[in-house]
């Protein structure tokens, strides 16, 4: 008798950690996709958030819940989400880990390259003029890994730019500052002169120091002086407050005209062509988002090429997957243009001479400044602290 009960004993003991074992991988199950359904919600594009959490595996029974997220707003979604289920929070918040002194970063130079890995070989990712300002999320060597103003998410090297704490940066978005309104210019050593501080490109900002009759001194973000003429800038306030203006975005999109394609491209000088529509409408005070099909989820719809007005954004790709992998903009009686090798005006008709590709979709940004992936940069915090823009 005491054998068959030891032996009962045993069976109950062996039954009931199959199930704690078959409850804990319920529990995995069940929280896994609690999390990604969360994801899919709040960041399900790589390039503009950091996420990637999961339980990994358990300690004494505990999930565990492992992962890296960007900001401490997602680590909060997260603590929501799973609030009443057990589980071993370790997720860690890139953003904890940055010092006070390097939360915020401006690019230095005319134009800093971002990539998709953290070295000079990565695959290039996007370009940020000089006076961008930028979110620091993790340090990797000499490397930053860094969110920009229209939310994409790259690597940036630390030469390019300088940091600013909370307080600094709040100084910087209050100074009076100037943005260079034409193509290209040069900032000198002294009025009228030709030693070089810094070439100059569409969108710097810097801010001002003095003036000179037609010359302007201004200092680079690093702090660096010199001047310019003061026909190639514009006070950076009175600029963000122009009105839409879509005669304005089409002449710098024909200002680039033959200028070369570069992967990744987002300046005056080399762009790509969803680079070349946010250069375009930059000029004109908007932020675009960085890839082409990130614009294609953005504006209005037209559901027609006959029915498109100037710039509104036509995008192409696989018409059988409906994949967008190009971009273009409007003009005028089916002409538009891009950029695909260079910059240059193709037509929409398929019996005119110039044709290349129809559209897979059309985006109407006119009236839709405001909406979700289109901002005016005067209503970006990162460029004006919001206590002090005016309207």
């Amino acid at each position: 008798m005491k054998k068959l009960v030891t032996f009962i004993l045993v069976v109950l003991i062996a039954i009931t950690a199959a199930a704690n074992d078959f409850n804990i991988d319920i529990n995995k199950v069940d929280i896994n996709k609690m999390l990604n359904d969360l994801k899919a919600r709040e960041a399900p594009d790589a390039r503009v958030a950091i996420w990637n959490v999961a339980v990994s595996d358990s300690c004494d029974g505990i999930p565990i819940v492992r992962g890296v997220v960007g900001n401490f707003l997602q680590k909060m979604m997260i603590s929501d989400k799973l609030n009443g289920v057990t589980y071993i929070d370790s997720v860690r918040v890139l953003e904890n880990d940055i010092p006070a002194e390097k939360k915020w970063a401006i690019v230095k130079l005319s134009i800093a390259t971002l990539r998709c890995d953290p070295k000079h070989s990565g695959e290039v990712a996007t370009q940020c003029v000089m006076g961008t300002p930028l979110r620091v999320m993790e340090e990797v060597g000499d490397w930053l890994r860094v969110q920009c103003p229209d939310d994409y998410i790259a690597y940036v090297p630390e030469s390019s730019v300088i940091f600013l704490n909370e307080t600094a940066f709040e100084e910087w978005r209050m100074s009076e500052r100037y943005i260079v309104t034409v193509y290209d210019d040069q900032l000198v050593t002294k009025a009228k002169g030709d030693e070089t501080v810094s070439d100059l490109v569409l969108g710097n900002i810097l801010q001002f120091k003095s003036k000179k009759g037609k010359w302007i001194e201004l200092a680079t973000p690093d702090g660096r002086t010199g001047w310019v003429k003061t026909s190639s800038v514009e006070k950076f306030d009175k600029w963000a407050q122009q009105p839409l203006d879509l005669n304005k975005i089409e002449k710098t999109a024909r200002r680039m005209m033959g200028s070369s394609y570069l992967w990744g491209g987002t300046s005056t000088k080399v762009t790509d062509c969803s680079g070349l529509a946010k250069v375009a409408y930059f000029s004109n005070g908007i932020i675009l988002q960085r890839d082409a099909s990130q614009q294609a989820l953005t504006g209005k719809k037209i559901a027609d090429w006959h029915d498109a007005q100037l710039c509104d954004l036509l995008f192409f790709g696989n018409s059988k997957t409906g994949r967008v992998t190009h971009v273009g903009l409007y003009l005028r009686d089916g002409k538009y243009i891009h950029c695909s090798g260079q910059v240059k005006i193709n037509d929409l008709n398929p019996d005119a001479p110039d044709y290349l590709y129809s559209p897979l979709s059309i985006s109407r940004i006119n009236g839709m400044v405001g909406t979700k992936g289109i901002k005016y940069v005067r209503d970006h915090d990162w460029y004006f602290w919001s206590s002090i823009r005016c309207y």
